[in-house]
């Protein structure tokens, strides 16, 4: 028997195409906006749709460097443009090591942020550093870090490429924070991040979020939600996208109404029960919290994360994810779990899932009542 269903966002009721072009276009400002980095290349705020995909093609490598980050677990746009950026600054301070190790140990030893690094860029062009994208996706494909352990890890290829030990690098560091507003600017555009932050962005963009594509058309994801409400399940959903870039386009598409309002659960929630409880950061999935706010949705941030796991009556409540990362989140709170092939990975995530021996898997979310069917009749 069901009582709850909490459904992932992307892939799944939210095409995830132009989050991933923020992504590719986040990691390029990074790179080659003279804000930042400033390496050899070209760069402008308002590309046309043929340089976003030109962009993307060249950063993602056709895609490879998604497939690669996804199937290591991390499901967080803002952490897959912290990884892509993050292991190019390294490449370039490994490259740079070898002329001036005294200034790479500086650099390493105090938060990396944004007033830094024009200067670190500034020292990369005079020795013609370029990005090497295909030695990215090499090391996510002979690394045996996962989910989190990624960004943990870069501390510890700091260490073996420049032999500085350093401490700069991870979800909390003055980086991460740097590398989410930009790709914030890409997603929400200028108005939005003024409302969202309060402040003006470094470059104005007009944004994706407006432009956002349904899975399927909303009239029949809305269908399928109101099945589910006229069953007597209450319906919720664990995301990692943030707050306004949750509810703007689910309430454009009139979706967000058919969900409990207590029980949407964003990358805002994530960041506040980080702040409240750092000692158990990072809590974006695959950590549980995400769906674990949206099953107890009132008890204190510090309390929820002490509940010891599997909870007890996890089987009455179904996620509804498209990766891994949602798939290993419902397996450690003890849930059962569908999954959907309208993720990156497409059809070709069957196999990926079945492997997991995972049950119930459906090719979009209409398909729903026709694997629920039994469950709800018992």
């Amino acid at each position: 028997m069901l009582e709850l269903v909490l459904f992932d966002v992307d892939g799944v009721l939210l095409s995830e195409e132009r989050y991933f072009d923020g992504s590719a276009l986040a990691v390029w400002e990074l790179l080659y906006s003279p804000r930042y980095l400033g390496l050899e290349g070209s760069f402008t705020a308002n590309p046309s749709e043929e340089q976003i995909r030109v962009v993307r093609e060249k950063v993602f490598l056709n895609d490879k460097i998604l497939h690669a980050l996804k199937g290591k677990g991390v499901n967080s746009n803002w952490d897959m443009v912290y990884l892509s950026f993050s292991y190019q600054l390294l490449q370039g301070l490994q490259e740079f090591s070898s002329h001036d190790r005294a200034q790479v140990r500086s650099w390493l030893e105090s938060p990396i942020d944004g007033k830094i690094l024009p200067e670190i860029g500034g020292r990369l062009r005079d020795i013609g550093f370029q990005p090497d994208f295909a030695a990215f996706l090499d090391t996510l494909q002979n690394t045996d870090a996962v989910q989190h352990g990624l960004l943990r890890a870069l501390n510890d290829w700091a260490r073996e490429w420049t032999g500085v030990p350093t401490d700069q690098f991870g979800r909390t560091s003055a980086l991460w924070s740097v590398t989410m507003h930009v790709f914030q600017e890409w997603y929400l555009g200028a108005e939005h991040y003024r409302e969202r932050y309060g402040e003006a962005p470094r470059e104005e963009k007009r944004g994706f979020l407006y432009d956002e594509i349904p899975i399927r058309p909303a009239e029949e994801i809305r269908e399928i939600l109101e099945w589910l409400r006229d069953r007597e399940l209450l319906l919720g959903m664990g995301t990692g996208r943030p707050r306004m870039e949750t509810r703007i386009p689910l309430s454009a598409l009139q979706l967000l109404d058919t969900f409990e309002p207590n029980r949407i659960v964003t990358a805002d929630d994530v960041l506040e029960a980080e702040n409240a409880a750092p000692q158990y950061a990072p809590l974006a999935k695959p950590h549980p919290f995400t769906y674990l706010r949206a099953i107890v949705p009132d008890e204190p941030a510090l309390r929820l994360l002490r509940r010891p796991l599997p909870l007890t009556g996890a089987d009455r409540i179904l996620i509804v994810g498209d990766s891994l990362a949602d798939w290993l989140a419902a397996g450690k709170i003890g849930c059962r779990f569908a999954a959907t092939l309208t993720g990156l990975s497409g059809q070709e995530a069957r196999a990926t899932f079945e492997k997991r021996g995972v049950r119930w898997i459906v090719d979009d979310v209409t398909q729903l009542p026709d694997v629920l069917s039994g469950i709800l009749n018992r």
